[in-house]
Protein backbone atom coordinates (compact mmCIF):
# COMPACT_ATOMS: atom_id res chain seq x y z
CA UNK A 1 0.00 0.00 0.00
CA UNK A 2 1.14 3.53 -0.70
CA UNK A 3 0.75 6.57 1.54
CA UNK A 4 -2.65 6.79 3.17
CA UNK A 5 -4.03 10.30 3.57
CA UNK A 6 -6.96 11.43 5.72
CA UNK A 7 -10.18 11.61 3.76
CA UNK A 8 -12.04 14.93 3.51
CA UNK A 9 -14.82 13.36 5.59
CA UNK A 10 -12.54 12.39 8.50
CA UNK A 11 -13.35 15.46 10.68
CA UNK A 12 -17.06 14.67 10.47
CA UNK A 13 -16.49 10.97 11.10
CA UNK A 14 -14.24 11.66 14.11
CA UNK A 15 -16.91 13.93 15.55
CA UNK A 16 -19.48 11.15 15.14
CA UNK A 17 -17.12 8.71 16.88
CA UNK A 18 -16.68 11.22 19.73
CA UNK A 19 -20.40 11.97 20.06
CA UNK A 20 -21.41 8.29 20.17
CA UNK A 21 -18.58 7.15 22.42
CA UNK A 22 -19.58 5.47 25.74
CA UNK A 23 -17.48 7.69 28.01
CA UNK A 24 -18.96 6.28 31.22
CA UNK A 25 -17.82 2.75 30.33
CA UNK A 26 -14.25 3.75 29.55
CA UNK A 27 -13.85 6.41 32.23
CA UNK A 28 -14.27 3.80 34.96
CA UNK A 29 -11.47 1.78 33.37
CA UNK A 30 -9.06 4.71 33.01
CA UNK A 31 -6.41 5.87 35.53
CA UNK A 32 -7.94 9.34 35.48
CA UNK A 33 -10.95 7.97 37.39
CA UNK A 34 -8.71 7.96 40.49
CA UNK A 35 -7.81 11.62 39.91
CA UNK A 36 -11.17 13.23 39.24
CA UNK A 37 -12.12 13.48 42.96
CA UNK A 38 -9.01 15.68 43.41
CA UNK A 39 -9.83 18.13 40.63
CA UNK A 40 -10.75 20.88 43.10
CA UNK A 41 -7.37 20.71 44.85
CA UNK A 42 -4.68 21.61 42.28
CA UNK A 43 -1.70 20.47 44.34
CA UNK A 44 -3.18 17.09 45.25
CA UNK A 45 -4.36 16.63 41.65
CA UNK A 46 -0.87 17.39 40.36
CA UNK A 47 0.84 15.01 42.80
CA UNK A 48 -1.61 12.21 42.10
CA UNK A 49 -1.31 12.92 38.39
CA UNK A 50 2.46 12.60 38.21
CA UNK A 51 2.46 9.34 40.19
CA UNK A 52 -0.46 7.93 38.19
CA UNK A 53 1.09 8.85 34.84
CA UNK A 54 4.42 7.36 35.93
CA UNK A 55 2.60 4.09 36.67
CA UNK A 56 0.67 4.19 33.37
CA UNK A 57 2.38 1.15 31.88
CA UNK A 58 0.52 -2.02 30.90
CA UNK A 59 -3.19 -2.77 31.01
CA UNK A 60 -5.57 -0.37 32.71
CA UNK A 61 -6.67 -2.84 35.41
CA UNK A 62 -3.09 -3.32 36.60
CA UNK A 63 -2.42 0.44 36.45
CA UNK A 64 -5.46 1.25 38.57
CA UNK A 65 -4.45 -1.47 41.02
CA UNK A 66 -0.95 -0.01 41.37
CA UNK A 67 -2.34 3.49 41.92
CA UNK A 68 -4.70 2.14 44.60
CA UNK A 69 -1.90 0.29 46.41
CA UNK A 70 0.28 3.40 46.42
CA UNK A 71 -2.53 5.63 47.69
CA UNK A 72 -3.33 3.16 50.48
CA UNK A 73 0.18 3.60 51.89
CA UNK A 74 -0.61 7.26 52.68
CA UNK A 75 -4.25 6.71 53.69
CA UNK A 76 -5.41 8.14 50.34
CA UNK A 77 -3.86 11.57 51.07
CA UNK A 78 -1.29 12.04 48.32
CA UNK A 79 0.40 14.90 50.16
CA UNK A 80 2.03 12.16 52.23
CA UNK A 81 3.93 11.03 49.14
CA UNK A 82 5.90 14.29 49.03
CA UNK A 83 6.16 15.06 52.76
CA UNK A 84 9.88 15.22 53.66
CA UNK A 85 9.11 14.17 57.24
CA UNK A 86 7.67 10.89 55.91
CA UNK A 87 10.40 10.12 53.37
CA UNK A 88 12.17 7.44 55.43
CA UNK A 89 8.83 5.81 56.33
CA UNK A 90 7.77 5.80 52.68
CA UNK A 91 11.04 4.22 51.57
CA UNK A 92 10.44 1.44 54.07
CA UNK A 93 6.80 0.91 53.15
CA UNK A 94 7.58 0.81 49.43
CA UNK A 95 10.37 -1.78 49.60
CA UNK A 96 8.21 -4.57 48.23
CA UNK A 97 6.23 -2.47 45.75
CA UNK A 98 6.35 -3.55 42.10
CA UNK A 99 4.42 -2.56 39.00
CA UNK A 100 5.88 -4.00 35.82
CA UNK A 101 9.49 -2.76 35.92
CA UNK A 102 8.75 0.14 38.31
CA UNK A 103 10.00 -0.41 41.87
CA UNK A 104 9.06 1.11 45.17
CA UNK A 105 12.46 2.72 45.75
CA UNK A 106 11.99 4.65 42.50
CA UNK A 107 8.58 5.93 43.60
CA UNK A 108 9.97 6.93 46.99
CA UNK A 109 12.70 8.91 45.26
CA UNK A 110 10.10 10.60 43.05
CA UNK A 111 8.31 11.70 46.22
CA UNK A 112 11.56 13.16 47.56
CA UNK A 113 12.19 15.01 44.30
CA UNK A 114 8.71 16.50 44.32
CA UNK A 115 9.01 17.46 47.98
CA UNK A 116 12.26 19.31 47.23
CA UNK A 117 10.70 21.01 44.22
CA UNK A 118 7.59 22.15 46.10
CA UNK A 119 9.83 23.72 48.74
CA UNK A 120 10.84 26.31 46.15
CA UNK A 121 7.94 26.39 43.65
CA UNK A 122 4.16 25.98 44.02
CA UNK A 123 3.52 23.81 40.97
CA UNK A 124 5.16 21.83 38.18
CA UNK A 125 3.23 24.13 35.87
CA UNK A 126 5.99 26.70 36.34
CA UNK A 127 8.72 24.34 35.11
CA UNK A 128 6.65 23.25 32.10
CA UNK A 129 5.57 26.81 31.23
CA UNK A 130 9.16 28.08 31.37
CA UNK A 131 10.28 25.33 29.00
CA UNK A 132 7.29 25.94 26.71
CA UNK A 133 8.14 29.64 26.47
CA UNK A 134 11.76 28.82 25.78
CA UNK A 135 11.30 26.32 22.98
CA UNK A 136 7.82 24.84 22.58
CA UNK A 137 6.05 21.77 23.91
CA UNK A 138 8.99 19.39 23.63
CA UNK A 139 11.14 21.81 25.62
CA UNK A 140 8.40 22.02 28.24
CA UNK A 141 8.40 18.22 28.61
CA UNK A 142 12.19 18.29 28.80
CA UNK A 143 12.00 20.82 31.65
CA UNK A 144 9.56 18.55 33.50
CA UNK A 145 11.77 15.51 32.93
CA UNK A 146 14.82 17.33 34.31
CA UNK A 147 12.93 18.30 37.47
CA UNK A 148 11.70 14.75 38.03
CA UNK A 149 14.97 12.99 37.22
CA UNK A 150 16.78 14.65 40.10
CA UNK A 151 20.13 14.70 38.32
CA UNK A 152 20.63 18.40 39.06
CA UNK A 153 20.25 18.31 42.84
CA UNK A 154 22.56 20.03 45.34
CA UNK A 155 25.88 18.52 46.37
CA UNK A 156 25.34 15.69 48.84
CA UNK A 157 21.81 14.96 47.63
CA UNK A 158 20.78 11.32 47.44
CA UNK A 159 21.51 9.76 44.05
CA UNK A 160 18.60 8.39 42.00
CA UNK A 161 18.09 4.62 42.36
CA UNK A 162 18.92 2.27 39.52
CA UNK A 163 16.68 2.73 36.48
CA UNK A 164 14.94 5.79 37.90
CA UNK A 165 16.07 8.35 35.31
CA UNK A 166 14.74 6.24 32.44
CA UNK A 167 11.21 6.57 33.82
CA UNK A 168 11.14 10.17 32.57
CA UNK A 169 12.29 10.27 28.94
CA UNK A 170 12.38 13.58 27.10
CA UNK A 171 11.64 14.22 23.42
CA UNK A 172 14.97 16.05 23.35
CA UNK A 173 16.94 12.94 24.41
CA UNK A 174 18.92 11.24 21.61
CA UNK A 175 16.17 8.62 21.16
CA UNK A 176 13.49 11.33 20.62
CA UNK A 177 10.99 9.44 22.76
CA UNK A 178 7.25 9.92 22.30
CA UNK A 179 7.22 10.59 26.09
CA UNK A 180 3.70 9.23 26.30
CA UNK A 181 3.34 9.31 30.08
CA UNK A 182 4.56 12.88 30.60
CA UNK A 183 2.46 14.04 27.64
CA UNK A 184 -0.54 12.32 29.23
CA UNK A 185 0.17 14.03 32.54
CA UNK A 186 0.19 17.44 30.85
CA UNK A 187 -3.09 16.65 29.07
CA UNK A 188 -4.70 15.79 32.41
CA UNK A 189 -3.45 19.02 33.97
CA UNK A 190 -4.27 21.42 31.12
CA UNK A 191 -7.56 20.34 29.55
CA UNK A 192 -10.55 21.52 31.55
CA UNK A 193 -13.04 19.53 29.48
CA UNK A 194 -14.17 16.05 30.59
CA UNK A 195 -12.53 13.79 31.51
CA UNK A 196 -9.45 15.91 32.26
CA UNK A 197 -8.76 18.06 35.32
CA UNK A 198 -7.77 21.52 34.05
CA UNK A 199 -5.84 22.56 37.15
CA UNK A 200 -3.13 24.33 35.14
CA UNK A 201 -4.50 27.64 33.90
CA UNK A 202 -1.65 29.26 31.93
CA UNK A 203 -1.13 26.67 29.16
CA UNK A 204 -3.43 26.95 26.10
CA UNK A 205 -5.06 23.66 25.12
CA UNK A 206 -4.03 24.38 21.54
CA UNK A 207 -0.42 23.74 22.57
CA UNK A 208 -1.10 20.16 23.69
CA UNK A 209 0.31 17.11 21.95
CA UNK A 210 -1.32 13.69 21.77
CA UNK A 211 -0.07 11.05 24.24
CA UNK A 212 0.90 8.46 21.65
CA UNK A 213 0.30 5.04 23.16
CA UNK A 214 0.17 1.90 21.02
CA UNK A 215 -3.60 2.09 20.49
CA UNK A 216 -3.67 5.75 19.43
CA UNK A 217 -0.66 5.26 17.17
CA UNK A 218 -2.17 2.21 15.44
CA UNK A 219 -5.48 3.97 14.78
CA UNK A 220 -3.81 7.26 13.79
CA UNK A 221 -1.59 5.44 11.29
CA UNK A 222 -4.55 3.64 9.74
CA UNK A 223 -6.53 6.88 9.49
CA UNK A 224 -3.64 8.58 7.71
CA UNK A 225 -2.84 11.00 10.56
CA UNK A 226 0.79 9.86 10.41
CA UNK A 227 2.81 7.84 7.98
CA UNK A 228 5.31 6.76 10.63
CA UNK A 229 5.19 3.13 11.71
CA UNK A 230 7.10 3.65 14.97
CA UNK A 231 6.16 5.75 17.98
CA UNK A 232 8.56 8.68 18.14
CA UNK A 233 8.35 12.37 18.87
CA UNK A 234 8.16 13.01 15.12
CA UNK A 235 5.03 10.81 15.00
CA UNK A 236 3.57 12.69 17.99
CA UNK A 237 4.02 15.97 16.14
CA UNK A 238 2.49 14.58 12.93
CA UNK A 239 -0.61 13.21 14.65
CA UNK A 240 -1.01 16.33 16.79
CA UNK A 241 -0.71 18.64 13.78
CA UNK A 242 -3.26 16.60 11.84
CA UNK A 243 -5.69 16.81 14.76
CA UNK A 244 -4.93 20.52 15.19
CA UNK A 245 -6.12 21.11 11.64
CA UNK A 246 -9.42 19.54 12.68
CA UNK A 247 -9.71 21.36 16.04
CA UNK A 248 -7.12 24.14 16.52
CA UNK A 249 -8.38 25.06 19.98
CA UNK A 250 -8.47 21.54 21.45
CA UNK A 251 -6.47 19.21 19.19
CA UNK A 252 -6.26 16.32 21.67
CA UNK A 253 -9.98 16.12 22.44
CA UNK A 254 -10.14 12.85 20.46
CA UNK A 255 -7.24 11.21 22.35
CA UNK A 256 -9.33 9.53 25.06
CA UNK A 257 -11.80 8.21 22.49
CA UNK A 258 -9.12 6.83 20.15
CA UNK A 259 -7.20 5.27 23.04
CA UNK A 260 -10.21 3.49 24.52
CA UNK A 261 -11.54 2.48 21.13
CA UNK A 262 -8.38 0.38 20.97
CA UNK A 263 -8.35 -0.73 24.61
CA UNK A 264 -11.99 -1.87 24.57
CA UNK A 265 -11.65 -3.93 21.42
CA UNK A 266 -14.00 -1.66 19.48
CA UNK A 267 -11.12 -1.49 17.03
CA UNK A 268 -10.08 -5.11 16.40
CA UNK A 269 -7.04 -3.99 14.34
CA UNK A 270 -8.06 -6.26 11.48
CA UNK A 271 -10.91 -6.37 9.00
CA UNK A 272 -13.90 -7.66 10.93
CA UNK A 273 -17.18 -6.42 9.54
CA UNK A 274 -19.12 -7.54 12.61
CA UNK A 275 -17.09 -5.13 14.75
CA UNK A 276 -16.02 -2.53 12.22
CA UNK A 277 -19.38 -2.19 10.48
CA UNK A 278 -20.87 0.44 12.83
CA UNK A 279 -17.56 2.32 13.28
CA UNK A 280 -17.84 5.97 12.24
CA UNK A 281 -14.29 6.11 10.88
CA UNK A 282 -14.36 2.82 8.95
CA UNK A 283 -14.64 4.69 5.61
CA UNK A 284 -11.36 6.45 6.48
CA UNK A 285 -9.40 3.37 7.61
CA UNK A 286 -6.65 2.02 5.37
CA UNK A 287 -7.79 -1.54 6.14
CA UNK A 288 -11.06 -0.77 4.37
CA UNK A 289 -9.59 1.29 1.56
CA UNK A 290 -10.67 -0.12 -1.81
CA UNK A 291 -7.86 -2.16 -3.31
CA UNK A 292 -6.61 -1.71 -6.85
CA UNK A 293 -8.92 -3.40 -9.27
CA UNK A 294 -11.90 -3.48 -6.90
CA UNK A 295 -15.24 -2.81 -8.50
Amino acid sequence: MGPHRPTPELPRHLEQLYTRFPFARSFADDPIAALRPLARDPKRAEIAGIFASTLAIGNTTAIRGAIGRLAALVDDDVLGLVDPSRAAELRRDLRGFRHRWIRGDQLAFLGERLGAYYARAPSLERAFADGLAEGGFARGLDALARVLRGTEGPAGARRPPRGYVTLFPSPLDPGHSAAKRLTLFVRWMVRARYPDLGVWRTIPTGELRVPLDQHVHWIAYHLGLTGRRSRSWAAVEEVSEALRRIDPVDPVRYDFVLCHTGISGDCPKERDLAVCGPCSVRPDCRLWRPTRGAA
